[in-house]
């Protein structure tokens, strides 16, 4: 039988898949389709829709954009076959994906199949059992690091992926970007960002070394060993992988590393890193430029740029509750979370990590 999954739902109403056309698609494309099909999905992620799709006991792992208009290059499915189908060989982390479908006719959008893989996902906080095991923390606190920075020592042009994407200009490009995004995502009661985006404008960074950027990198993206949560057995999301500065990556994890001595509130969907034993930003950004000789001197922008972001990411997705383009509950008080991210760049603006 196939294994149970506390992350797996039954299929929220609004984003249900017309199965008369995916069923006949899938059977018509993959190996191993035995059997009755069944669909259910999984519940935790905030952006791109994912499904479990089993046929008999044979599992696969269905992801697809969020309804409704998204910003351009984000979700992209096409982009994340591409790095999942080859990456797999260098960092087995990645999961492999089988097939990608670019007919919208078949579910509405582009598509992608991959492998399962099993493990548990740590969100909001640790499970209880393991709250107090500083020497958990400690292990967690490395493994993150050490991930990263083995993902960021991978050769895309020895997989074929060294056309994934331009190095030269990528950190202005997302700068740009995201600030495009933010005003697109606007909402009646959201802060003004403007000392943020010009402090961020005017102190660009030099780059380091070019490598494999996952740009969402964070716990909540690791498949764990339920045993031995430092243990990781996937890492999941790749539909924004590029090939750019690897340092983006790294500002992205602080921004959701919340300390034991910040505010509550900092606490909002990032890791559990404020339980005792995990290892302070600080130690994290020490940790990485002795495992990857990076110069890190410039660390603190790309903290606040990724803290930017971060809210930029909640707004979009609030902006889809706002207009009805889902009605996940969870997304309801996001717009209070936009506003706290934005305070606390605003508040950095002239300290260091």
């Amino acid at each position: 039988m196939p294994h149970a999954d506390p992350e797996v739902i039954d299929v929220r109403p609004e984003e249900r898949l017309d199965l008369a056309r995916l069923e006949p698609y899938l059977r018509a494309h993959l190996r191993d389709t035995d059997g009755p099909m069944t669909l259910r999905q999984f519940g935790g992620g905030h952006a791109n829709l994912t499904y479990l799709v089993a046929f008999g006991e044979h599992e696969y792992v269905l992801r697809r954009p969020p309804l409704g208009p998204v910003p351009a290059h984000a979700h992209d499915m096409r982009r994340e076959h591409k790095v999942l189908s080859v990456l797999h060989d260098a960092f087995p982390l990645a999961p492999r994906s089988y097939h990608l479908c670019t007919d919208a006719a078949v579910i509405g959008a582009d598509f992608v199949i991959e492998e399962r893989r099993h493990g548990i996902a740590i969100r909001r906080d640790l499970p209880e059992t393991f709250r107090e095991n500083t020497d958990l923390a400690r292990r967690m606190s490395e493994m993150l690091v050490d991930t990263l920075a083995a993902l960021h020592e991978v050769d895309p042009g020895a997989i074929g992926l060294g056309d994934l994407g331009r190095p030269d200009g990528y950190v202005q490009r997302q700068l740009d970007g995201w600030i495009e995004r933010w005003v697109n995502a606007e909402t009646a009661q959201r802060l003004d960002a403007g000392d943020v985006i010009a402090w961020l404008r005017s102190r660009l960074p030099p780059s380091p070394a070019a490598a494999i950027v996952h740009n969402d990198y964070k716990l909540d993206n690791m498949l764990l060993d339920p045993s031995d949560p430092a243990r990781i057995v996937a890492l999941l999301d790749w539909d924004m992988c590029t090939i750019g500065d690897p340092l983006m990556d790294l500002g992205y994890l602080l921004a959701l590393w919340p300390e034991a001595g910040d505010a509550p509130q900092w606490r909002h969907n990032a890791m559990p890193t404020w339980r005792p034993g995990f290892a302070t930003r600080a130690q994290t950004v020490e940790r990485y430029a002795a495992r990857t000789g990076t110069d890190v001197t410039h660390i603190h922008w790309y903290y606040v740029f990724n803290i930017f972001r971060f809210a930029v990411i909640l707004a979009q997705i609030y902006v889809r509750y706002e207009r009805g383009q889902t009605h996940d509950e969870r997304f309801a008080t996001f717009g209070i979370y936009v506003n706290a991210l934005i305070t606390r760049a605003t508040d950095l603006l002239d300290e260091r990590t």
